[in-house]
């Protein structure tokens, strides 16, 4: 019997590639000299497709495929694939949820605290021989007092306020509705949550109904001792309001994990020596990408099988 055909759009680490290529019939869109002609060859065999967050599904592309049946993501974000087109061609779609929670809200905190206490400025100063020649760096400010404000209060955002238990803050936070058996301070939109914050945490779910949602009015609000940090997408910011902030000193400085058009990112976001930016790596460890990589496979084993798939978004 011939291996489904799976039609891939960008690459998974290689111990997942070899898993995949032994029970799959693998097209590897990326890698594609002319994107056209390899998908109108590839087209009416395809089944299947693997992608990863950032990369999604479009309308177009799935039209491209009469004989598609799945989707399956590699990361929590679903907000590239057309969920609607998807439900009209009767298409399943699944993530990669819950595998991937604690390393991102590790990477919140460690991101937080790197920012306040320059621990990477830090780095860079002993590494140039500044700590000789020029002596300490300006000092940080510290965790303990602040009001940490979580926008977005599902899995990654309950692990992110854990993360911060035992270290003296105040918690609030801001979702559709107050999250029932909550004690912290609830705030109804991202505005309220963040006049009320110290540090402000995106966690907010990507895709059009959060598209802009920290914006100008967000960060006059969090005012010029306020660090916001985002490791949800880059669409829930309205970036040029955010460099407006920071060109305004309108906040303190931003730490950054997500962003608009990644990898190619505004230019002008280098030259904030208040900011700090990381390169879409709050999931990155090896435990993690390897926990995602088979929960895309055991969903791709399930749905040829005819079993029910473990983590369906539709």
């Amino acid at each position: 019997m011939p291996k489904p055909v799976v039609l891939m759009t960008g690459a998974y680490p290689e111990w997942d590639m070899a898993p995949l290529e032994s029970l799959y019939d693998l097209r590897k869109l990326w890698l594609a000299d002319d994107r056209e002609r390899f998908l109108a060859e590839a087209a009416p065999h395809v089944r299947a497709i693997a992608t990863r967050g950032e990369l999604g599904a479009s309308a177009d592309l799935i039209d491209q495929l009469p004989k598609l049946e799945i989707i399956s993501c590699y990361g929590v974000g679903y907000d590239a694939i057309d969920i609607e087109r998807a439900k009209a061609r009767g298409v399943r779609v699944t993530n990669t949820p819950e595998v991937l929670t604690e390393d991102v809200a590790d990477f919140a905190f460690a991101l937080v605290l790197a920012h306040l206490r320059k621990i990477v400025a830090g780095d860079a100063h002993v590494r140039s021989g500044g700590w000789r020649r020029l002596g300490a760096l300006p000092l940080g400010r510290s965790l303990r007092g602040k009001t940490v404000g979580i926008l977005g209060f599902g899995r990654i955002g309950r692990a992110i306020a854990r993360r911060f238990l035992g270290f003296d803050v105040t918690l609030a936070y801001s979702d559709v509705a107050p999250a029932p058996g909550v004690e912290h301070d609830y705030y109804p939109d991202a505005v309220s949550l963040a006049g009320a914050s110290d540090i402000l945490v995106a966690s907010v779910a990507g895709g059009e109904a959060t598209r802009g949602l920290v914006n100008a009015a967000v960060f006059e609000a969090l005012g010029p001792s306020g660090l916001f940090v985002n490791v949800a997408r880059g669409t829930v910011v309205d970036e040029p309001a955010l460099i407006a902030a920071l060109q305004s000193k309108t906040i303190a400085g931003a730490a950054l994990d997500v962003f608009l058009n990644e990898p190619n990112i505004d230019p002008r976001l280098l030259g904030f020596d208040n900011v700090l930016l990381q390169p879409h790596q709050s999931s990155g460890t090896v435990e993690t990408r390897k926990a995602m990589g088979q929960l895309v496979r055991d969903n791709l084993e399930a749905h040829f099988a005819g079993r029910p798939l473990l983590t369906p978004v539709i």
